[in-house]
C-alpha cells in the first residue's frame, strides 16, 4: 500500500526539519518546501495527498498560495499560524484550507490532525452503498464516483466540502445540529469549532446555491444548525 504524501511547506528550517521527521517516522511519505513559490512547484509536480502550509513565508504567503491551489486542485491543506484570534482562523478557512493549527503546536496535535484531515478525503460513508445518487432540482450528486453537478455543471469540492454537502443530503429535511454535522464531519475532537462550520456552508452555498444570499437548499437553523431541503 502506497504511504500517503505529504507536502511541509515552512521558511523555518528547524520547524520543517521537525515535522518532516514525525511525519517519517509515522509512515508518512514528507516532502518539503520553503517558501511559497517552491510549494506550487512541488504540488503541481509530485501531487501530495495533503500540504501543510505555513502562512508567514517569502515571495508568496500561504495564503496567496492556497487561493492558488484551489484554482486547479482540491488537494487538502493544513495551515500554520502563529496567531491565535479567530478571524486569522476564519480567514485560512476563507482562503480555501481544510484545517488549521497555531503555533507553537505539539508534533502529536499536529499528527493527529493530519489523520483526521487524510480520513475526510478517503472517507466515502455506508450510507452511499444504498443511496448511490440523489437529484434536487438543479442539483445532481453521484455519491459512488462523488461528484456534483448543477445545472450540468461539474463542480469541483474539496474532500471536507464534499463529505459535508454528503451528510446534510443524506439526512434531507432534517435539522442537523452543529454538534452532529461537526462529529460526523470533522469528528469528536472538533466539537467546539463552531467557525468552522460556519466558513464551510458558506463554501458550500456559493457553489451550489442560485443565490448564496438567500439559501434554496442548505438552510440555517438559528441557535440549532443546519437543514438540507429539498422542497422550498
Amino acid at each position: 500500500m502506497r504511504k500517503s504524501r505529504i507536502l511541509v511547506v515552512d521558511d523555518d528550517i528547524g520547524v520543517l526539519k521537525s515535522v518532516r521527521a514525525n511525519l517519517q517516522a509515522r509512515d508518512y511519505e514528507a516532502l518539503t518546501a520553503m517558501d511559497g513559490l517552491e510549494a506550487l512547484e512541488v504540488i503541481e509536480r509530485e501531487m501530495p495527498d495533503l500540504v501543510i502550509l505555513d502562512i508567514s513565508m517569502p515571495r508568496l504567503n500561504g495564503f496567496e498560495v492556497c487561493r492558488r491551489v484551489r484554482e486547479w486542485s482540491q488537494v487538502p491543506i493544513i495551515m500554520l499560524s502563529a496567531r491565535q484570534d479567530v478571524e486569522e482562523k476564519v480567514r485560512c478557512l476563507n482562503s480555501g484550507a481544510d484545517d488549521y493549527v497555531t503555533k507553537p503546536f505539539g508534533v502529536n496535535e499536529l499528527a493527529a490532525r493530519v489523520q483526521a484531515v487524510l480520513r475526510r478525503a478517503r472517507d466515502r460513508g455506508d450510507d452511499t452503498q444504498t443511496t448511490p445518487s440523489f437529484t434536487c432540482d438543479d442539483l445532481h450528486i453521484n455519491f459512488v464516483e462523488r461528484r456534483v453537478q448543477v445545472r450540468g455543471r461539474e463542480i469541483k469540492l474539496t474532500p471536507t466540502e464534499y463529505n459535508l454537502l454528503q451528510e446534510l443530503v443524506l439526512g434531507a429535511n432534517r435539522v442537523m445540529s452543529h454538534a452532529t454535522l461537526l462529529g460526523r464531519v470533522w469528528g469528536p475532537e472538533y466539537a467546539d469549532e463552531r467557525e468552522y462550520l460556519h466558513v464551510f456552508i458558506g463554501r458550500l452555498r456559493k457553489e451550489i446555491e442560485p443565490d448564496p444570499a438567500q439559501p434554496r437548499y442548505i438552510v440555517t437553523i438559528p441557535g440549532v444548525g443546519y437543514k438540507f431541503q429539498t422542497h422550498a
